[in-house]
């Protein structure tokens, strides 16, 4: 019965960190604060990272679709 007290005391050690770290992952996902946090990951590791991140806020904030400078497309015969 001994031997069985370690494994038990292990399992529920895991079993707490994975319960915790759902709850924290429920609450920055409610909160929305995650986006901040990858993308200073990406500009601190990646080079471009920086400037896709500005991309994609840029294109998230632009409230219609840019027209293309050709004018709209017609087909050719």
């Amino acid at each position: 019965m001994d031997a069985w007290v370690p494994y038990l005391v292990l399992c529920g050690g895991l079993a707490v960190v994975l319960g915790a770290l759902t709850r924290l992952a429920l609450h920055v996902r409610r909160r929305g604060g995650a986006g901040g946090a990858l993308a200073a990951y990406e500009e601190a590791f990646r080079a471009t990272g920086h400037a896709a991140y500005q991309e994609i806020r840029a294109e998230a904030g632009r409230r219609t679709p840019a027209d293309s400078p050709d004018g709209p497309f017609r087909r050719t015969r």
